[in-house]
């Protein structure tokens, strides 16, 4: 990497990461890091794998399906690196010999296998939790409470009760997989979601009434307004929309101006973090049936918990999914987790569009058959057409 970048990665290195890793002259370094997107990475990255069998981190705005090359997406986030570097020190412990005079005073911070955290790397996730329970902001704003206060954070003994259960299913274990699914067009959280799509595709703020509380999405601020405190709100997100009598959904366009609601600001909702806890109180720590629990999924980005809800081993989850994708069964047996905190992480983050499940390779070869237009028109569409004609 270029001199600038170089400086920059050693501070990080004894600060942030301090402990982890240290910067050496090439010939005591046992781990290179790599800035891929540089003008001769790929000429630099080629000469280095043919001359020395050492670990490779390579960094990158773009995702890297290099073999035998460590990946790390820019900008690089402390569990990201901090994963990389024990994924790099499992491959040195695996490939060390005992009898080998130079690996006597080689320091490797990272030798347990990949399925393990380190110490450090745990200490250094507890201090990024510890900081995204610090983080607020002062201003005069500070009652829309999902949009400008913390995340929230919950220990496993209360986390049961803060999402409910399914009577009859207990989600962690292995042979009720099949059946710990959950289909959000069931419930609240489909419309919800509709509406939000429909809103931000019209560039129109939309009344929701659901014969339940009034809902009104401000596309343009990325706020949602809703009269109902989070109790209420978690009570209403698990019942089946099916089972409601006499239930009718409508959307009105609004003007945003008058749907402000300025008195009561803390009705306002940030537009992700609303949606973050309605799927983590809708899944009761299930998946969304729209996923294959036998194929890989991955993770986009690294999720903004400064503003959602911090369920029990999320940073974990997101580290490792930040690595590369795995199966929801592996995550839990890698982290040795409750495969519930996995399950009720993936439903929300699916739902704000961060997970997607990987193709597989047969997904490349063979072409799907056509799919017929269904007559029914979805929600979405409903939704959006009812609009064009209120507006007219």
């Amino acid at each position: 990497m270029d001199e600038r970048t170089h400086k920059l990665m050693a501070m990080y290195l004894q600060g942030t990461y301090k402990g982890a890793a240290v910067v050496v002259d090439d010939l005591n370094a046992e781990i290179d890091i790599f800035d891929a997107d540089s003008v001769k990475a790929k000429t630099l990255l080629e000469r280095r794998l043919a001359e020395s069998a050492r670990p490779i981190i390579a960094l990158s705005l773009h995702e890297l399906t290099l073999e035998n090359i460590l990946y790390v997406k820019k900008p690089v986030k402390t569990a990201g690196l901090l994963f990389a570097l024990n994924e790099a020190g499992a491959i040195l412990s695996a490939t060390k010999k005992p009898d080998n005079p130079l690996n006597v005073h080689a320091e490797n911070t990272a030798s347990r296998p990949s399925q393990d955290f380190s110490a450090k790397t745990e200490s250094l996730l507890s201090t990024e939790k510890n900081q995204v329970e610090k983080q607020a902001i002062n201003t005069d704003e500070q009652r829309k409470t999902s949009k400008h206060q913390t995340a929230m954070q919950f220990d496993e003994g209360k986390f049961n009760a803060y999402i409910g259960s399914v009577p009859g299913l207990d989600v962690n274990d292995p042979k009720q997989f099949p059946n710990a699914t959950y289909d959000p067009k069931d419930y609240f959280q489909e419309y919800v979601q509709s509406a939000l799509m429909a809103a931000e595709t019209q560039k129109q703020a939309i009344h929701m009434n659901s014969g339940w509380k009034p809902l009104i999405i401000l596309p343009h601020n990325h706020e949602i307004w809703l009269d109902a405190d989070d109790k209420q709100l978690r009570a209403f997100a698990s019942v089946s929309m099916n089972k409601i009598s006499g239930a009718k959904i409508t959307f009105t366009p609004v003007d945003s101006g008058l749907a402000s609601m300025q008195d009561s600001l803390e009705k306002f909702h940030d537009k992700d973090a609303f949606l973050w806890k309605l799927a983590v109180w809708t899944s009761k720590g299930r998946y969304p049936s729209d996923l294959d629990i036998h194929r890989a999924v991955f993770l986009k980005h690294w999720p903004n918990f400064t503003r959602l809800v911090v369920t029990p081993q999320a940073l974990r989850i997101s580290a490792l999914l930040m690595a590369g994708p795995r199966t929801l069964p592996d995550i839990a047996e890698v982290l040795k987790i409750k495969p519930q905190y996995v399950f009720v992480f993936i439903s929300a983050a699916y739902a704000l569009g961060l997970v997607e499940q990987a193709k597989r390779e047969m997904d490349e070869v063979i072409q799907p058959s056509t799919i017929k237009k269904s007559e029914k028109q979805g929600l979405l569409s409903r939704i959006t057409g009812k609009l064009r004609v209120n507006k007219s």
